[in-house]
């Protein structure tokens, strides 16, 4: 099977362009980052702040997370509920970066997503996916922006949805999630040593996508030439 690992920081892109890539070479794609914002927003409705100071294997014990595939478009759904547009507020995004230095949580998810990717040609995202959840991925890409300009697709995003944010809170929040993300202890954001940087600090979408297609390309011709 062939699989493609692509990593990097909060607001960069990689679901977007993930999913478009994903499509665009007929592979199944994994959102893991959807995973944890959703077992964050789990934790979150029953009252828990980032410090998670609550037993959390009990929790998990009672909580199911399972993505499904719907005319193309991954859907997350959590305990039965689909909770695919829930899960994408800044809220739901700083609790995902508290559950996923958890390791009992990362356990929870990291079966189900091997499973995936042993059983499908897949395109997962996520900031540990080729250093840790795909350490033998096909092709490996380190997705990258600057903080700055990752802040601000977010924070047109949002507003594009109807949500009243400021852009001084959503780059505050951005450069937050980057700290949490790079310094935990279990699974840090990091570069995988054999993964290609892609830096689409001030691309426009398309020029960001043939740049991932032409590295996606080379990277499995090269496989199969081995």
């Amino acid at each position: 099977m062939i699989s493609v690992a692509i990593d990097g920081p909060a607001g960069a892109g990689k679901s977007t362009l993930s999913r478009k890539l994903a499509e665009k070479f007929g592979f199944i794609y994994v959102d893991t980052g959807a995973m944890y914002r959703a077992v964050g927003l789990k934790f979150s409705r029953l009252g828990a702040d980032t410090q998670l100071n609550c037993d959390i294997e009990s929790i998990l014990a009672e909580t199911t997370v399972d993505i499904r595939f719907a005319e193309g478009e991954q859907r997350v759904f959590l305990d039965g509920q689909d909770v695919s547009d829930d899960i994408r507020t800044p809220e739901a995004s700083m609790m995902a970066s508290a559950v996923s230095a958890k390791p009992p949580v990362r356990a929870f998810l990291l079966d189900t997503q091997r499973k995936l990717a042993e059983n499908n040609n897949c395109l997962m995202d996520g900031r540990d996916i080729g250093t840790v959840v795909l350490p033998n991925a096909t092709v490996k890409i380190y997705l990258t922006a600057t903080a700055e300009d990752r802040a601000m697709r977010r924070y047109k995003e949002l507003i594009e949805k109807g949500q009243i944010v400021e852009f001084k809170d959503v780059f505050d929040d951005m450069v937050k999630r980057d700290y949490n993300d790079m310094h935990r202890d279990i699974a840090p954001l990091k570069q995988a040593e054999d993964a290609i940087v892609a830096d689409t600090t001030g691309l426009e979408f398309e020029q960001s996508f043939a740049l991932l297609t032409e590295i996606i390309n080379k990277g499995i011709a090269v496989n199969e030439n081995n």
